[in-house]
């Protein structure tokens, strides 16, 4: 069936190409030249126009109609005046859009071809340059200056009494975290992220379990880059030259090839080490690149720990040291949960690259950026097993998504978001997982 409609189309499509050279032979014969065009063609075209034009209008109305609102309800404060802020561009966008292409089409037909008409030259007009330019310029501040407004209201300084949850982005995946009872987060440093610790939080128990691994992968690399073969047989034979230089066997040590009784001692012991090594077979071989990079590796480590054991505790105020409060901290993952009717302030960090949150129920959105905390702010006011008997969809949930192409997982990136009362918000919340850094 689907062969047969191909064969269709393609024998239309060149009957209508015959058809089209069968008409160019006959205007030949006739003497018609392409470039002369009858009145009866411009008034064919012409009503063309305005019945396109008409078709293009009704099903742009149709379209309206028949999708309604493209948006579900908002389930925050300020997403009124986000949805207010959209209805009055939209309202602007369809009444240019209207305008526009009315005076488009209505020209078109209008100033169609008439060999009878001479266009007339009219190279600038003052007036028509002040009114498309002052028009749209006023039109757009009007824009510029209610968005700004209303984007200044979502980004204020939150209350006293919000809440404040840190959204903390990497590819590909989203973690939450709650202050605990001193409504303070840890300090947090990117040196100390670990498979445990994934926020980096800072704490002396994390500083030293950090050092300890850090030391104990240089050891590692030191042990594989001390026992190779190759440096291994190379640094043997530059200490059985200074043992027995050359041209000195039972004649003697002269005295500028003459080494103390230490250091021979020393030579030695590092020579049967050596011995050792190779004889027990655990010598390693590595590529000069291999070694390189171990080296490399070491060296960097050795930045990393040069990196930690710079930083410094300090006060957040009234005592409290910001290496210890984010000991009580919740780290969320999978969903987090928001109490109806209390704001919410948003800190969002980011991993590796440039993230954003997105919110969409919620009207919420903002870029998570490399170490550069953003804000936002938001009231919940629609709880999720409200939203779904509005939806009539028992299988709703709210969500957090990336609204940023951040790698090849990002369609995944997501997390649910359920809203509901105080009390279940802190029902909910005691029963979080306390971050203690005597677990890493």
């Amino acid at each position: 069936m689907k062969l047969l409609i191909l064969l269709v189309i393609v024998v239309g499509v060149i009957a209508v190409a015959q058809l089209a050279k069968i008409y160019q032979l006959s205007a030949r014969l006739r003497g018609h030249r392409e470039e002369e065009i009858s009145e009866a063609d411009t008034r064919l075209q012409g009503a063309l126009l305005i019945v396109f034009m008409l078709v293009f209008f009704g099903t742009t109305i149709w379209q309206f109609v028949r999708y309604g609102d493209y948006l579900p309800p908002s389930a925050s404060l300020h997403g009124e005046s986000v949805d207010m802020l959209m209805d009055y561009n939209m309202a602007l966008i369809i009444i240019v859009f209207f305008i526009v292409n009315a005076a488009l089409f209505g020209f078109a037909y209008k100033y169609r071809y008439n060999k009878n008409r001479t266009a007339k030259f009219f190279p600038h007009d003052n007036r028509l340059e002040l009114i498309w330019t002052v028009i749209p310029s006023i039109v757009l501040a009007i824009i510029i200056i209610y968005g700004l407004q209303t984007w200044t209201e979502m980004t204020g300084p939150a209350s006293d009494d919000a809440i404040r949850i840190e959204l903390y982005s990497k590819q590909f995946d989203w973690t939450a975290r709650y202050s605990g009872d001193n409504e303070e987060f840890g300090a947090t440093d990117y040196n100390l992220i670990t498979p445990s610790n994934p926020l980096g939080i800072i704490t002396q128990e994390g500083i030293d379990a950090a050092l300890l691994k850090l030391n104990g992968k240089i050891s590692k690399l030191e042990n594989e880059i001390n026992s190779e073969k190759s440096h291994l047989l190379s640094e043997k034979k530059e200490i059985e030259s200074s043992l027995h230089p050359e041209g000195n066997h039972g004649h003697g040590h002269s005295d500028d090839h003459e080494i103390s009784a230490d250091h021979k001692k020393h030579l030695e012991h590092r020579l049967q080490i050596i011995d050792g090594i190779l004889d027990s077979g655990s010598a390693t071989i590595l590529s000069e690149a291999a070694y390189e990079a171990k080296t490399d590796k070491i060296y960097r480590l050795e930045r990393h720990i040069q990196r930690i054991l710079e930083l410094n505790p300090y006060e957040l105020g009234q005592g409290i040291d910001a290496w210890t409060v984010g000991k009580d901290d919740r780290i969320v993952k999978g969903e987090f949960h928001l109490p109806l009717g209390r704001e919410i302030e948003f800190i969002f960090r980011s991993r590796d690259v440039i993230h954003s949150a997105l919110m969409p129920h919620f009207r919420a959105q903002m870029n998570t950026v490399p170490g550069l905390p953003t804000r936002f702010k938001m009231t919940p006011t629609i709880t999720t097993d409200s939203m779904r008997t509005i939806l009539d969809n028992p299988d709703f949930d709210y969500i957090l998504l990336c609204n940023k192409i951040c790698g090849s997982a990002h369609f995944n990136m997501s997390m649910n978001i359920v809203v509901e009362t105080q009390e279940e918000y802190d029902a909910w919340l005691t029963k979080q997982k306390v971050y203690i850094s005597e677990n890493n």
